[in-house]
């Protein structure tokens, strides 16, 4: 069954609106008045309502008339942007970029990329999450993400893309206050075991999980992501290695204090990855300027 109310029907309302008459409506519609008339009373008498108060001399809407127009717009808008959105996805332009960022790199260069991104006004919805060590490789490879930022540990064979980003430096931090920093010499793994460990939680939902430096102690605490495991240490709660990159700050406070450690800690490789079968133009821009950003820090060259 046809509706009444059309798209046509809407545009001819929003002109005379904006216009103030039918005839100068009708002009920047490139119609004659007479259309615009028979539009608007063929829809009146559909509807059983009056649309404009012809008492006076300027096209007023009556109030059904305003309600019927105010809403039309949100529809008139929608159109346009499907009709947007149809166009730039035909370009090569996707509507969606979803970005899975691990914890472990800092959020401010990534939205610095999609303020740049802004600027050559594309209609892409960028959704961001974030994810915990083989939560990034876990929401790439169960597709709900088309860009894993920071991902490590073993990489996915087979249908996947990858770059290296660069490499995670840790060090092993506790707060200025704790007992820890009265230990004579380098802390040994016997010293660490008396203490609660902060250990930053796997997001993973299909993978196994798995723990990134995990010390032996006589309690572990799991949070949900770097910043709860640095506050975590910098309120004492507990020890463990941080990424040097992300503590700068509160190391240059005074909140943290470096210990030397004689238990062994990696640096990490991070890489960005993507699927080999996805190639819209977003992706690909993500792709070059996460490539180019400095993921960690002005000491570290990500990219080389």
């Amino acid at each position: 069954m046809p509706h009444a109310i059309t798209l046509d029907a809407l545009r001819v309302l929003d002109a005379i609106d904006r216009k103030g008459s039918f005839g100068a409506a009708a002009e920047a519609l490139f119609k004659v008045p007479s259309a615009l008339s028979y539009t608007v009373q063929k829809l009146e008498s559909d509807l059983g309502i009056t649309l404009f108060d012809r008492r006076k001399q300027r096209a007023q809407l009556t109030a059904a008339g305003r309600l019927l127009l105010d809403q039309g717009r949100q529809l008139l808008q929608a159109a346009s942007a499907i009709e947007d959105a149809v166009q730039q996805l035909e370009s090569g332009w996707e509507t969606r970029l979803r970005i899975a960022k691990d914890t472990i790199l800092p959020l401010a260069p990534l939205l610095q990329l999609i303020n740049a991104f802004n600027q050559l006004d594309k209609r892409v919805a960028i959704n961001i999450g974030e994810e915990v060590l083989g939560g990034t490789w876990d929401a790439l490879i169960a597709e709900r993400c088309d860009l894993a930022l920071g991902a490590s540990g073993d990489l996915p064979k087979g249908v996947f893309e990858y770059r290296l980003l660069g490499e995670v430096e840790f060090v092993f931090a506790v707060a200025r206050n704790h007992p820890l920093c009265l230990h004579k010499g380098p802390v040994d793994a016997a010293a660490i075991q008396a203490f609660p460990t902060i250990v930053a939680g796997d997001s993973s939902l299909s993978s196994p999980g798995r723990s990134s430096g995990l010390l032996e102690s006589r309690q572990i605490i799991r949070v949900a992501n770097s910043s709860a495991k640095i506050l975590a240490q910098v309120m004492g709660v507990g020890v463990g290695f941080l990424p040097t990159h992300l503590i700068r700050a509160e190391i240059a406070r005074g909140d943290l204090v470096l210990l030397e450690c004689s238990v062994p800690r990696p640096n990490i490789p991070l890489y960005l990855a993507w699927r080999k079968d996805h190639s819209g133009k977003a992706l690909q821009w993500f792709i070059d300027a996460c490539l180019n950003a400095n993921w960690l820090g002005s000491e570290a060259s990500p990219t080389q």
